[in-house]
């Protein structure tokens, strides 16, 4: 089910915790509502639609996927940038690795470790910066 983003600065600056399988709700809600912002926005926290879990969705080109209880591993090649995010207004800068390594949860609740880099790997680090109460 689509749900409203929460611009409660407040509430997004709160820490997540981890998700269980009883928060697949939160995954597939979480999921619906990034597909119904994909012409502004390329990834999402559970806490932007109200839900303190540590779970994210990301698009990449025309894929969609969670990750559940991410933790980024390893990370190199640091460059400053600028960001901008459906719960706040205008662009912040912000602090980047254009590699990164992250072990996570899929779907499924199976353990996941993946490399990315680029435009991914920043939306990654985007989103689990919101599961950590940072806001940019």
């Amino acid at each position: 089910m689509v749900k409203k983003i929460v611009k409660d600065p407040f509430f997004l600056a709160q820490k997540s915790v981890d998700a269980t399988e009883s928060d697949k709700q939160v995954v597939t809600d979480l999921l619906d509502t990034l597909i119904a912002n994909l012409d502004h926005c390329v990834g999402m926290a559970a806490n932007m639609i109200g839900v303190k879990k540590n779970i994210i969705v990301v698009a990449a080109g025309p894929f969609q996927f969670p990750m559940i209880n991410p933790v980024i591993t390893n990370k190199s090649g640091e460059y400053q940038t600028e960001e901008g995010c459906l719960s706040l207004e205008g662009v912040r800068p912000c602090t980047r690795y254009q590699d990164i390594e992250v072990d996570y949860l899929d779907q499924n609740f199976k353990k996941q470790h993946r490399k990315y880099s680029g435009w991914t790997a920043q939306i990654i680090q985007h989103e689990i910066d919101h599961c950590n109460g940072v806001v940019i």
